[in-house]
């Protein structure tokens, strides 16, 4: 597999001729100073991909291309997006870009409600703590039925919280939830927005009525609109599972299990439509084997995110050494290397070492603690393909 790594552009401070010196062959980017839903036009693509060029590395992949919310939601003026992302693919094409990952999220690109976990070892990564998503749905958002969604155990903890948080605790927790992990990839809301609840209170709004085979349909349209342009240019498209996989918010997830992704699939029956296989999303669920769901989709994958987690007993998760947790990355590894060998692969997330917060940290990408993380997966990719060529 191909070694990538998600680059942020000019801005990011770790450069890429470092990227270049540490073994990375391809760059995961996109232009992300264009808002979403407008369009990618064809200069301004050459310019990123002759930039990255520049320093020995190719464009891999472009993460992402953003789906407005208005195609997600089917609103008044989703065809109209829908035309402009697909000049964006064809321009994409023109420049000889093919892969494209993408999520079909409503309104939340990714959650956590801790961005700095601490390990026993002073790093840190990112945590998903239910309780204190609850805490944050029904006494921050105030969303009405959100108490119907968890049990007696959580909404007890929850009642514990709000005895405990401080109002700076409160902002830490937006901040983590609908700014930080949201604003610096083209995120629905920025860093810097005056009353952030709110914006995302009517976000949230824009999608009532909508149910989980509403959302499908709506996923179904695009993906049938933009297949002629895909097989025009080769452009696989490949959608990065919900993150995490269960419903939040009273939002629908349709990208979470072996059901979700075999529906996808057989809905629009194409070889451009194709899944990014993200362990640490797919890991996050309990009910998903994540190196059986390698082994059944992978000529449908078009990009692999190499990542893990640990789930406890009562939903939290972290994320977990590259070698541990419910990923299990070593046997996904050696189906990948088995069945579909030429994909290009990316480190994701990993812990945040003590000199990363100087190396052009983002939420949930380390420097230092991802390179370690490349490092090791390097060796496994090494033994892994001495193992085949035996066979």
């Amino acid at each position: 597999m191909e070694k990538t790594w998600r680059w942020f552009g000019k801005k990011d401070k770790i450069e890429l001729n470092t990227l270049r010196q540490i073994g990375v062959e391809g760059i995961v980017s996109a232009l992300h100073d264009i808002p979403n839903g407008e369009i990618w036009n064809l200069e301004a693509i050459n310019d990123y991909k002759n930039y990255i060029e520049s320093h020995g590395l190719r464009w891999s992949v472009v993460e992402s291309l953003p789906v407005s919310e208005a195609i997600k939601y089917g609103g008044e003026d989703r065809d109209s997006l829908i035309e402009n992302y697909i000049t964006s693919l064809e321009n994409l094409g023109k420049s000889g870009i093919t892969t494209v990952c993408y999520n079909f999220m409503p309104v939340l690109d990714w959650a956590r409600t801790d961005l700095f976990h601490e390990w026993e070892d002073g790093s840190s990564s990112l945590y998903f703590d239910k309780a204190k998503f609850a805490y944050f749905e029904i006494h921050i958002l105030q969303r009405e039925g959100a108490e119907n969604d968890y049990n007696t155990e959580i909404l007890q903890k929850v009642e514990e919280l709000k005895n405990t948080l401080t109002e700076k605790d409160n902002n830490d927790l937006i901040d983590s939830v609908i700014v930080k992990t949201q604003g610096f990839v083209n995120g629905n809301i920025k860093e810097g927005e005056l009353n952030p609840v709110e914006k995302f209170k009517s976000l949230l709004a824009l999608y009532n009525g909508i149910d989980k085979d509403r959302l499908r349909r709506n996923m179904q349209y695009f993906l049938e609109k933009i297949m002629p342009v895909c097989e025009k240019w080769n452009i696989q498209m490949c959608v990065h599972p919900d993150d995490p996989p269960f419903s939040l918010l009273g939002l629908p997830r349709i990208v979470t299990n072996e059901e979700d992704i075999d529906w996808l699939l057989k809905a629009v029956d194409n070889p451009h439509n194709g899944l990014t296989f993200c362990a640490g999303s797919l890991s996050a669920n309990l009910q998903n084997d994540v190196p059986k769901l390698a082994q059944k989709f992978a000529h449908r994958t078009k990009f692999v995110h190499l990542r893990s987690t640990n789930v406890f007993e009562n939903g939290d998760f972290i994320e977990a050494h590259h070698l541990g947790g419910r990923g299990k990355l070593i046997e996904v590894i050696r189906v990948f290397e088995k069945e579909n060998p030429d994909l290009p692969m990316r480190i994701d997330h990993g812990r945040l070492l003590t000199e990363d917060i100087d190396k052009g940290y983002h939420p949930g990408y380390s420097f230092l603690g991802r390179m370690l993380a490349l490092g090791q997966i390097e060796g496994v990719m090494a033994a892994v393909q001495s193992e085949l060529q035996k066979n």
